[in-house]
């Protein structure tokens, strides 16, 4: 973290005392109000600005005011960290867990972590005591100096267990729902090692085991809760090359609606495609190149069967949605004729601003407007009373009759131009007796000759000279031709 210097005491993290199973907030399948979905709460982008809960501890620096410290809002002028022209809480450097600078003591220390009740990753359950005699996990353990909370997780998968536990940094045991109902919780802050495979995540502390669930980065599974989380495989740890998971996702309800709070693919081969689990058909598609949009992802489908895969080179933190059933179609506002629009019409820059009753969802990252941020998918849309008028079936049939009768019309005048200028006529206003008809008011007239592939029309009068120097190379237009031509010359 550059400058900053991590003190003994402050390695320990002032994380909420998580409630027993039965409510807590962090279940897969109870996402609660949680607002970090990372395991170090990289993610977090709530309003916190002190180090403490609830008004408590220490207030934060405004992060434009700590230009003399390595992170600031001119270190971060793209966001991506979350600093600004406000003192929140975040982890800009991938520590273990969201902090903030303070006024310096005398002990000149400058830099305290936040303890954030509602930033906790869904799938973490709490910090338990382990005394050992029983032990908290009754199943089987291990060690390893290269342990991270997906190491254990994935070892307590391959054995069969729900539930893993991390401690002291090293270890990892697993466990079942029995375990956890007779377990004790320990203070969220004596869950304070670093893992010895990942600085930026912690497992556990002396004696206290931070205990998950094992479906958290599973690389399949049924989920029928009616709320839930699903992260990429191999989460929190990034996911690794040539992966090929499928998850079929099946709660209650007539509809689904998904939330990505976390997506960071490696690049376009690495593929993340949301299929109808009836028919099987590509409802959406998301790759390294093309992310999810923000919001909520609304789907008439009743079952879903995610894939994920990566290529050789796949490496990346990978993904996090929440999800949750619908019992109508057009819940929290989304009727269907309002709020059933196309991604290709969205895409073509329509531009529909309606607002949403009470309670519905909002899209609340990139500044979307409207209904751009609950859109539904799988369906053909119907048409909406905002963005179309009817028009009657005789109207139509009428213009289309009209612009029909036109084009016929301008083909044949393009045909005689064409015909008249391959024989290059050249055509004159005449006062003789009419050749071919009065063309434009009474006494002029016109007098057609022409010698293929040239051809002329002079004034005729009777005994003009030049007329019958012409007719003796030039010969007149046929009486067909002549009336073939008679409209278009009356109009010049």
């Amino acid at each position: 973290m550059g400058t900053r210097v991590p003190q003994g005491l402050l390695l320990l993290l002032f994380l909420p005392l998580l409630p027993p199973r039965g409510a807590s907030a962090g279940s897969l399948h109870n996402p609660g109000l949680s607002e970090c979905f990372q395991v170090n709460g990289a993610d977090y982008r709530g309003h916190q600005n002190r180090t403490g809960p609830r008004g408590a501890g220490r207030p934060c620096l405004f992060w434009d005011q700590t230009q003399q410290h390595s992170y600031s809002s001119a270190s971060d002028p793209q966001g991506r960290w979350g600093l600004g022209a406000h003192n929140f809480c975040r982890n800009p450097d991938g520590d273990v867990q969201p902090w903030c600078y303070v006024a310096e003591t005398e002990e000149g220390i400058y830099w305290r972590y936040c303890d954030i009740p509602t930033c906790h990753m869904p799938g973490y359950l709490g910090c338990f005591v382990d005394s050992g005699a029983p032990p908290a996990l009754s199943g089987p353990s291990g060690t390893s100096t290269k342990l991270t909370v997906q190491v254990c997780l994935r070892f307590c998968r391959m054995k069969g267990y729900q539930l893993a536990g991390v401690e002291a940094g090293y270890a990892c045991f697993c466990g079942s729902e029995s375990d956890l109902a007779r377990g004790r919780l320990a203070p969220a802050t004596d869950c304070d090692q670093i893992c010895f495979g990942h600085p930026g995540q912690l497992c556990g502390g002396d004696g206290r085991l931070g205990i998950y669930e094992v479906s958290v980065g599973s690389c399949q599974g049924n989920w029928t809760a009616p709320q839930g989380v699903i992260y990429s495989p191999d989460f929190p740890d990034e996911y690794g090359p040539d992966r090929n998971c499928s998850w079929a996702l099946g709660p209650p309800g007539a509809a689904l609606e998904l939330t990505f709070r976390l997506f960071e693919l490696a690049d376009p081969r690495d593929r993340l495609e949301l299929r109808d689990a009836t028919s099987g058909s590509v409802l959406r598609a998301f790759d390294g190149a093309r992310p999810p949009p923000p919001g909520p992802l609304r789907l008439r489908a009743t079952a879903l069967l995610l894939t994920f895969r990566s290529d050789a080179r796949g490496h990346a933190q990978g993904f996090a949605l929440t999800y949750r059933g619908l019992q109508d179609a057009a819940e929290d506002g989304a009727s269907p004729k309002s709020s059933a629009q196309t991604p290709a019409a969205l895409a073509e820059g329509i531009n529909v601003s309606c607002s949403p009753p009470p309670g519905a969802p909002e899209a609340v990252m990139g500044g979307e407007a409207g209904a751009q941020g609950e859109r539904e998918f799988g369906e053909q849309p119907l048409p909406s009373p905002l963005l179309t008028v009817p028009v009657p079936a005789a109207r139509v049939f009428s213009m289309v009759t009209a612009v029909s009768v036109l084009l016929l019309l301008l083909l044949l005048l393009l045909s005689l131009l064409r015909l008249l200028r391959r024989r290059s006529c050249v055509l004159a206003p005449g006062k003789g007796s009419p050749t071919l008809g009065t063309s434009c008011g009474s006494g002029r007239s016109w007098a057609v000759w022409y010698c293929r592939p040239r051809g002329v029309a002079l004034p005729c009068p009777p005994g003009d000279p030049q007329a019958e120097g012409l007719a003796s190379s030039y010969r007149p237009l046929s009486a067909s031709s002549q009336s073939s031509l008679r409209s278009l010359i009356s109009a010049l």
